[in-house]
């Protein structure tokens, strides 16, 4: 794929654009993968499927236990019906909140021939809440995405890594330098 991973957490929108427009068209080349590990990737049904999932990168370089963490992901649907994304679980946190495409909380709609893309910046989202353990980048946890009438499907969401584009990539001191 084209885009960068390590820099979808600042880009959502357009990498997620990227991201499900070569899955759709079949495109993608693992080839041309750029940096860092692939975002996993899964169906849900013949038509329905999670696309790039990761978790927000800390800005501080770690989640905390009892932190709650948004989830990137773009859910594509390329059938003639829609799905509902009605509860996201998992056992390394407490609970989850989704917010639905109007900013009220609930099920998250992803309308037939369309997607959804869930991020933090504006809903459509899901916010794990209270994580039971501490993560860093490229650590993962088990997350289960449940869909009203289409079942369910789990997948290791990995931390998004930092990236350099951003302006918070600080190179190391170099030891060989007096300060």
């Amino acid at each position: 794929m084209i885009a960068n991973r390590r820099s979808m957490h600042r880009s959502w929108p357009v990498a997620a654009a990227l991201v499900t427009a070569l899955t759709l068209t079949g495109c993608g080349n693992e080839s041309d993968d750029v940096g860092g590990a692939p975002a996993p990737d899964e169906a849900v049904t013949a038509d329905l499927k999670i696309v790039s999932l990761q978790l927000e990168f800390p800005e501080d370089g770690l989640h905390e236990e009892g932190d709650d963490v948004a989830l990137y992901a773009a859910l594509t649907n390329t059938g003639t019906t829609s799905y509902r994304l009605v509860d996201v679980k998992g056992p390394d946190f407490a609970d989850a909140r989704l917010v639905a495409l109007d900013g009220s909380e609930g099920a998250v709609e992803v309308a037939e021939n369309d997607n959804a893309y869930l991020e933090p910046e504006g809903p459509p989202s899901v916010i794990l809440l209270d994580l039971a353990t501490s993560l860093r980048s490229s650590q993962s946890i088990e997350v289960t995405f449940v869909f009203e009438d289409a079942g369910e499907v789990t997948m290791e969401a990995p931390v998004a890594p930092e990236s350099p584009a951003d302006g918070t990539f600080e190179a190391p001191e170099d030891p060989t330098e007096d300060n």
